[in-house]
């Protein structure tokens, strides 16, 4: 007879698929969001994918995921839509049009993680729906909450959905935080590059071109955040965005200039420690650990060389750079007061981009429009419908300070 001492093996389980779709997948995120699913291809299924305007890369995007839908949100004339439709004819993948598509997108039941990298106030609605849902958002429309996290967040409490932050700082907050919690913080410490213009004259400044403020030293983004960057009005929004993510009040949210990128944020606790999260600057970590929270898997991100790092440098932000006042006084105020303070930087922001206004008027403009609302205009509690009613306000008063 067989020996029936042989031990039975459980049968091993299968291996969980991460159904994800990319809102925004032609942008810098988007791009690195599909080379890190494409590295890790056993753990994810891009089942959607969308961008504004550009259907030439979300063709061959498409082409090469082969996710179930693709959404172009914001066609620049139809001939654009005729012709991603007969790229992808003898695909699966079904092209979707119009912002509302986006929100379909971010409510389907075969996804189960929503990447917000829609640049701009855009990217608002398709977030709620998707918090709405239940859905692990990992964010990188940093917008989102900037306008509306006092809806944002209360709302992915209601429905459990997890917000995991993309932005490299937020993200090095985020890791750095398994070593204490949140009531055993003292302040967290935000870096930033200081953008190509860091030690640029005030004189200089008003000079500057489109060009000069788009030659970022460090980072690979895109145009919009790039221009942020310069005026460090990236950082203003990234205060904000870093107080509802995290539950922390103004003082308790601080700026250095780091030159080098390597340290991406820190958090100084109560007992004089500080854990920071260090790397290089490759936004591939940041999106890679959203993406598997709460585990970490190999990447495919460049890696720190030490051999080659020589110094670190650190030096004051708030003197030079106004704008992250304009930061500090909408953690204060709140309100609809995050609404007109970003879409008055993304019409001047835009603005600059076509040589309208100097540089040097980026952060006055905004500034006078967000002045001019809290003193007349400005709501403590709004619905999203007030919010979005604010935010057209500014962009009309923006367009008006321009002219």
């Amino acid at each position: 007879m067989p020996k029936l001492n042989k031990k039975i093996q459980p049968p091993k389980q299968a291996k969980k698929i991460c159904r994800i779709a990319i809102l925004g997948s032609t942008g810098s995120i988007g791009c690195n969001a599909l080379e890190v699913a494409t590295h890790l291809h056993n753990r994810f299924k891009i089942v959607g994918i969308a961008a504004g305007s550009n259907w030439e890369k979300l063709a061959s995007q498409a082409a090469a995921v082969k996710p179930r839908v693709a959404v172009l949100s914001d066609p620049s004339d139809a001939e654009d839509v005729n012709k991603l439709r007969s790229r992808l004819k003898r695909s699966r993948t079904k092209v979707e049009l119009g912002s509302e598509a986006l929100e379909r997108m971010a409510a389907r039941p075969d996804v189960d993680m929503v990447i917000a990298a829609v640049v701009g106030a855009v990217g608002l609605k398709p977030v709620l729906t998707a918090v709405r849902h239940g859905k692990t958002v990992a964010l990188a429309n940093k917008e989102a909450l900037v306008v509306a996290g006092g809806l944002v967040m209360p709302m992915a409490k209601k429905y459990g959905s997890n917000i995991i932050p993309i932005d490299s700082e937020h993200s090095a907050i985020f890791q750095s935080l398994r070593s204490g919690r949140t009531s055993e913080i003292r302040r967290i410490i935000l870096t930033a590059s200081g953008g190509p213009f860091r030690d640029w004259s005030p004189d200089s400044l008003a000079k500057a071109t489109v060009k000069e403020a788009l030659n970022h030293p460090n980072w690979n983004m895109g145009p919009k955040i790039t221009i942020d960057s310069a005026t460090l009005m990236n950082k203003a929004l990234e205060l904000i965005e870093a107080h509802w993510l995290f539950g922390l009040s103004a003082d308790k949210i601080d700026v250095v200039i780091h030159p080098q990128s390597i340290i991406h944020s820190m958090i100084e606790f109560v007992d004089g420690s500080i854990i920071a999260q260090l790397g290089t600057p490759d936004m591939r970590t940041a999106i890679q650990y959203a993406m598997t929270h709460p585990n970490r898997f190999d990447g495919c991100s460049n890696r720190l060389d030490w051999n080659n790092v020589k110094t670190m440098d650190f030096m004051p932000a708030h003197d030079r750079y106004p704008a992250l006042n304009l930061g500090y006084e909408v953690i204060r105020r709140g309100g609809t007061s995050g609404a007109v303070l970003n879409a008055a930087n993304e019409v001047a922001n835009w603005e600059f981009r076509q040589g309208k206004i100097p540089f040097s008027r980026i952060v006055a403009i905004v500034a006078d429009v967000l002045n001019s609302h809290l003193k007349s205009g400005f709501i403590a509690r709004p619905s999203l419908a007030q919010l979005l009613d604010a935010d057209q306000w500014a962009r009309q008063q923006t367009t008006l300070a321009v002219s």
